[in-house]
């Protein structure tokens, strides 16, 4: 049943997209301008230690862990993420539980009068509206610490509002073009911004772009880079973290599937030694962090048959790290795609990292501006599945929820299907497994 605060908290939703004629337009004015009115200042500081995460791919990871292993370790954490899957309070929490719908609206209708200036009220986008939500929903909290993704870019996306007490750079790829230019060089600089001068950095890519290197040079940061600063070893099945100067051995594996997910982890552990004057974190909650995060559809595997996969990526790099794990799976005799994209996603490069692997592909139509249709998606994975598994089906379904129930209705008991492409291809997929129940 709909209650009341959820009911506003929909019209609240409905309303912000509206707000704006543009659904990006970064830059950090408006938003600071709001923000000051809101906050008493542009550069707000929703705790006293925060972290900023930025990068192409593992960002939500990222969160996810060291939101797990803070909550276990007793401090009280306010973490943002976007976007989300199936609620928007997903995106905004408080010690590992989501935001309340009544608790929500207050803050957006704090937002919306911090909006109104002598001059009328201020433009602001989707994203800007909601992220100035979660930092004044953050203030009135007393957290001992702040975990911030950006949602574009860093240099110019809302969240950089913040200065990061530690930045972390997670893997960097070729995506977002239009905003943050054609080359990871020009992508990396733009997502180093969130580096503040003389704090520390930790970075996660093994082949980080020039630029990073530069940026941090420039402001004096003291850089942590995956392999010359930290690194981890694995034994059997358990693995160490290897810092600078310390090391914390028989860690089990993060409960997050996937081949990166030690990278990720490692990244995190190194991060959380740069704060632990006022973040001292026993390794008992490190344990427990690692086994009790979740991160819904992120290579998450259902129980039964045939095996179900849901994974949101949606870039050639997120591909190449499907790929990887779906290979490291076992053999099963067939591989179904259910297959949904953005028209702003490099789909031929997606498409040629998984078409060695994937025997029948089921396109589907995404819907609203930007979602391209299956007819569309149809025709890229052909041309490029063409010349690498030719004996490959490819087949338009209308939505992902019914590629799903085309693909557990053909596919056999030992075969298995993976759902991919786009958050939205996921969301389509997990409602529709929730409401055919158990």
């Amino acid at each position: 049943m709909t209650t009341q605060a959820t009911a506003a908290l929909d019209n609240w939703l409905t309303r912000i997209e509206a707000l704006h004629p543009r659904g990006i337009e970064l830059g950090l004015a408006r938003v600071g301008e709001v923000a000051a009115r809101l906050l008493g200042t542009a550069r707000p500081r929703p705790a006293p230690v925060t972290f900023v995460v930025a990068g192409t791919n593992g960002k939500g990871s990222a969160c996810a862990l060291l939101e797990a292993i803070l909550v276990s370790a007793g401090y009280r954490t306010g973490c943002y993420t976007s976007p989300h899957l199936l609620r928007f309070n997903e995106r905004i929490r408080l010690d590992g539980h989501d935001a309340s719908d009544a608790a929500l609206v207050a803050e957006f209708e704090a937002v919306e009068a911090a909006r109104q200036g002598p001059a009328g009220a201020t433009p602001l986008t989707y994203f800007e509206f909601t992220t100035l939500a979660a930092l004044s929903l953050f203030a009135r909290a007393s957290l001992d610490v702040a975990i911030l993704e950006i949602g574009l870019g860093g240099r110019l996306d809302a969240v950089n509002l913040v200065d990061a007490d530690c930045a972390i750079l997670m893997m960097i790829d070729l995506d977002h073009r239009d905003w943050l230019g054609d080359t990871r060089e020009a992508i990396g600089r733009e997502k180093a911004a969130i580096m503040r001068q003389g704090r520390p950095a930790v970075i996660a890519d093994p082949d980080p772009p020039a630029s990073v290197l530069d940026l941090a040079r420039e402001l004096g940061v003291d850089l942590l880079r995956f392999g010359p600063d930290y690194r981890y070893e694995t034994f059997d099945r358990q693995w160490t973290w290897v810092g600078r100067d310390r090391r914390q051995g028989g860690l089990a594996h993060p409960a997050i599937r996937g081949a990166n997910q030690l990278l990720n982890a490692a990244t995190v552990l190194t991060a959380l030694d740069t704060q632990r004057e006022h973040l001292p974190i026993p390794v008992q909650a490190i344990r427990q962090g690692l086994a009790r995060v979740v991160l819904p559809g992120r290579f998450q595997v259902l129980p039964g048959q045939p095996a179900i996969i849901l994974d949101v990526g949606h870039n050639p790099q997120a591909a190449a790290h499907l790929r990887r794990n779906l290979d490291e799976m076992g053999f099963y005799p067939e591989t179904w795609a259910v297959f949904g994209m953005l028209g702003d996603k490099d789909v031929a490069d997606v498409v040629s990292h998984l078409a060695p692997t994937i025997d029948h592909w089921l396109c589907c139509d995404l819907g609203g501006p930007r979602g391209l249709s299956g007819e569309q998606l149809a025709a890229t994975v052909r041309a490029v599945v063409g010349r690498t598994h030719p004996d490959a089906t490819v087949a338009v379904v209308a939505t992902p929820a019914e590629a799903l129930a085309r693909a557990k209705a053909e596919a056999e008991a030992a075969d298995r299907i993976v759902v991919f492409g786009s958050f939205l291809t996921v969301a389509d997929v997990q409602l529709s497994l929730a409401a055919a129940g158990p």
